[in-house]
This record gives structure tokens, sequence and C-alpha cells, in this order.
């Protein structure tokens, strides 16, 4: 039977780090700063939104909320964008996705300034990211990472296998193994024998956003399956994308949805606008 990785204790420890840092970092002078902006009324956003509001609470850091409607225009939105990028308040600017139709998505992530680019999605954090000289990772996958090493297992020389190739989880997620020295394999709708490659997966990441996707013929004995997947089965109930009851009696760690990597998303998020403020304040 699967040890379980538990992430909202580990998400936990990570913000009480981060609270020690804020509080040193007040006694310098330096607040880190985080401006969330959520365009439209989409109800998992809004949840997102809060919960992120909660964590600046949690660890110190001061927040700031705006909330457009809708019909906002890109043009009003770039604007926004700007001047948030030069109010030194703001250490770190989030654009909650997705935006409303007719937005571009896009050109709204380049707008951010990189130094305030706290998701890394900007192509300077993304080419950053690449050559391994990265000030910000992306959330998701840094706390993906984090989860791994929690368990003890070493991620070096393993086989490592991810499934989805977004430019958000999968892409980058790919890129954080190999700097840990892992063998990595992406795997996506097009990839043939896809359960014969993941059978040879010492650590199996699964973002493809498909309830119930991974199953028990897919999993290595004793391998790390780390599920992403934030789904609703058949019954409108929260799932990931892993086949959990099938697949945790042959895995050797597994992350539950929810409680695995959710938590971490958002704990990354305020490490990296602690990061973000100590660079601005570096200037």
């Amino acid at each position: 039977m699967a040890v379980r990785i538990d992430g909202k204790a580990i998400s936990a420890q990570a913000k009480a780090q981060v609270a020690e840092e804020v509080a040193a970092l007040k006694e310098q002078g330096i607040r880190p700063g985080l401006a969330v902006v959520i365009v439209g009324d989409d109800p998992a956003s809004r949840i997102y939104v809060n919960n992120k509001k909660k964590a600046c609470e949690a660890t110190g850091i001061y927040s700031e909320e705006y909330a457009l409607p809708a019909n906002t225009t890109q043009e009003d939105l770039l604007a926004l964008i700007n001047s948030l990028n030069k109010k030194p308040e703001v250490s770190g600017i989030l654009v909650q996705s997705p935006l409303p139709e007719g937005l571009d998505e896009g050109a709204v992530v380049e707008a951010i300034d990189p130094q305030k680019d706290v998701d890394a999605f900007h192509a300077y954090n993304v080419g950053k990211i690449m050559q391994g000289s990265y000030t910000f990772l992306p959330c998701t996958p840094a706390g993906v990472i984090e989860l791994i090493k929690s368990t003890g297992v070493e991620i070096s020389g393993k086989q490592c296998v991810v499934i989805g190739r977004s430019d958000i989880v999968g892409k980058p997620m790919a890129m954080l193994l190999l700097h840990e020295n892992g063998t990595v394999t992406i795997c996506h709708s097009r990839t043939k024998n896809l359960p014969e490659i993941c059978r040879t997966a010492d650590i199996l990441v699964s973002a493809v956003g498909r309830a119930h996707f991974v199953t028990e013929d897919m999993v290595k004995p004793g391998a790390v399956v780390i599920d992403v997947g934030m789904n609703r089965d058949e019954n409108g109930k929260l799932c990931g994308d892993v086949e959990f009851e099938e697949v945790e009696p042959k895995a050797g760690y597994i992350t539950p949805v929810p409680g695995g990597v959710g938590p971490m998303t958002i704990a990354m998020l305020m490490k990296n606008t602690v990061a973000a403020a100590k660079l601005q304040a570096a200037k």
C-alpha cells in the first residue's frame, strides 16, 4: 500500500518558512506584496483567488486584489498591469486564468515585468528555467518537486514520465526533473504505447486533466505517483487524473486529490513573491 504524500502538511511547513522570511525582511524595511487580478466571475477562479489571499494573510505578505468585470477590454487590462509594474508596494503580479473570451492571455503575460512575474510564465523566465539560472519557478511544478523530495526518493538517475505537455505544468515539470538529473519522457495525446511507457516510470507525474485517466496497469510497482489533475467525476466529486483506489495499493508513494499538489502550488507562489521582493530590493 502506497504512502500518501500529505500536501497540506508539507505546504504548511513551506508557508511557515515563508512567514519567518517575511518577518525578517520587514525588519530590513522590505515588505513583500502580491497583486492578484481576476477578470470575470468564474467560480473556480474566485476560489483560487480567495485561497491566495488567505495564504498572504497567513505568511504576512501584503496583498491587493483587482476584480474586473468580464467585459474588460484588453487595453484596460494592459493599462492596469502597466500601473502595477510601476507600483513599488507590489513585488509580484498574478493574473488569474482563464481569462474571458476575447482577451489575449499571451499578451497579458508578456506585459508583466519579468521581475514581478511570480507565476514564471513570461518568456524571459521560461528561458531562464530552460538554462537552469532562474529566480522563479512555475508554482505547480516547483510544488511537485518539493512533494517528491519529501518522500526521500532521489530523483537523480530515475526514470521520470510526465503525462501532459502544457506550458503551465507539463513542459516546465519535465525541465525541473531534468535539472534534478532525472531521465525524463514527456507523453501526450499522440504518444503511442502510453501504458507501456508509464510502466517504466520510477516517478510518474500526471497533468493531463482527465478523470481516472491513469489506471493500475500503467503504474510500476513502488513508483512515486504525483497527480496534478483537478477534475470532476461523473457524480460531480473532485478527483484527479489517477484512479486512486486502484493505484494506491501498487504505488510506493501517491498524492491524493484534493490535499496533494493543490496546497503546494499556493505555498510556492508565496515563496516566489518573497524572491521577487528580494530581487527588487537589491536593484
